[in-house]
């Protein structure tokens, strides 16, 4: 009877000390890192004219999220409409105006440019420079971009634009990518993850 009760007492011992072990390897897997999205609430396109001697102004293109965190997307606040034969510099104003004050997500950005690319698509012939329609489709289609990250690959925060001949009704369309540890000279817009797409009906007159 006794040997019985050891062998049961044995047994109680084994299985507990299996549940502490299997108990401790659960606690120490780490979960996978995930992406977390940054809350953008403004986006601002600034388009500034590379010649101050030739009178023209600066154009501002915007989207907004009205509910920030909420179920609504960025969107859209008119079009964009550039001057023809005229040679622009594109930059960005991206915040978060739910903080007070507003974060400047574009400075996060620059900071994380090593993660980050902004791809471009819009009307076939539209421009002079770059030529054809954008790299969203093709990301060795030419794009003028003005920075790059410490790899040498390109970011998209600063880019240049020579429009060509009168266009009514186009489009440009603009993509951040969030490429954590994926981003190469080769990665496309559709590695990682988007963090906006906005599209604008695009006009040169």
């Amino acid at each position: 009877m006794n040997k019985n009760i050891f062998k049961i007492n044995l047994l109680l011992l084994s299985l507990l000390s299996l549940v502490v072990f299997t108990s401790c390897e659960e606690d120490n897997v780490v979960p996978d890192e995930e992406h977390e999205e940054e809350i953008i609430t403004d986006i601002k396109l600034v388009f500034t004219p590379t010649n101050t001697l030739s009178g023209l102004a600066s154009v501002e293109a915007t989207a907004q999220d009205p509910d920030g965190e909420g179920v609504q997307e960025l969107q859209v606040l008119g079009s964009i409409d550039l001057a023809v034969n005229a040679s622009y510099t594109l930059t960005y104003e991206i915040m978060n105006n739910e903080e007070s004050p507003g974060e400047d997500i574009g400075e996060e950005i620059s900071e994380e440019a090593d993660e980050h690319q902004i791809f471009y698509s819009f009307t076939d012939g539209a421009f002079t420079s770059p030529t054809g329609n954008g790299n969203i489709d093709n990301a060795s289609d030419p794009v003028n971009y003005n920075d790059s990250d410490s790899n040498g690959n390109p970011i998209g925060l600063s880019t240049a634009w020579t429009t060509g001949g009168a266009l009514s009704s186009g489009s440009f369309t603009v993509r951040l990518q969030h490429q954590p540890d994926l981003k190469t000279s080769t990665s496309t817009a559709n590695t990682g993850d988007t963090d906006f797409e906005l599209t604008f009906v695009l006009n040169i007159q």
